[in-house]
């Protein structure tokens, strides 16, 4: 009996390395990343929107100076809107159109979100990066106006910001095409409310 043992121990041996590599690659499985980097997009504010773009990606805001909120989130879905806004939440307009913001040109990174999470997850992946400004915000929805094709998308799932509000707390801001316009919505940070996998997210 004694000649088997030493084969036992390396049977046993290799069962128990076996189940351990297995268990690893179980917990890699699991962990897939909460976001999926994607486009980067340009935001310039100084080339207004019916210029030639380059790159691509690239909007405007008219002239490089203060952006105040008050003056372009305005529900309006007339042909000449400069972006077709059809419904603006109680929250966004009480915490969001007091702000003024300085425009600088900027560059945004898209990130798509893996798995439903709450605010405070996704910011924690995105780290230092994860806030924008309302300008950059308004610098997407004037390329895409009438819900045209672009870095924001026009689909079932929104598009989020991570912005401070006119107090300054930081806050998350949604755009949603509604069809007609767009839908504008925001919620607090520490809301426990999970937003939906297939989520655009976008941080600077």
């Amino acid at each position: 009996m004694r000649r088997f043992a030493p084969l036992a121990g390396l049977v046993i041996l290799l069962a128990a390395l076996s189940f351990s590599a297995r268990a690893d690659q179980g917990k890699t499985d699991g962990s897939s990343p909460l976001l999926v980097s994607s486009a980067k997009v340009e935001c310039s504010h100084k080339r207004k929107p019916a210029e030639p773009l380059d790159p691509p990606s690239t909007a405007a805001i008219p002239r490089a100076e203060a952006f105040v909120a008050s003056r372009h989130f305005k529900e309006d879905i007339a042909p000449t809107a400069p972006v077709k806004i059809s419904w603006l939440g109680a929250s966004f307009v009480r915490r969001f159109t007091i702000k003024a913001e300085t425009a600088e040109d900027t560059s945004l990174q898209t990130h798509a979100l893996n798995k439903p999470s709450n605010a405070a997850q996704i910011a924690s992946e995105l780290g230092a990066r994860a806030e924008s400004k309302l300008a950059d915000v308004w610098c997407l929805l004037r390329l895409q106006a009438s819900g045209e094709s672009g870095a924001l998308q026009t689909g079932a799932a929104p598009n989020i910001f991570f912005v401070r509000d006119g107090m300054g707390d930081l806050g998350v801001v949604d755009v949603l095409w509604g069809g007609a316009g767009w839908e504008i919505g925001a919620s607090p940070f520490a809301s426990p409310r999970p937003w939906i996998a297939g989520t655009r997210v976008f941080s600077p």
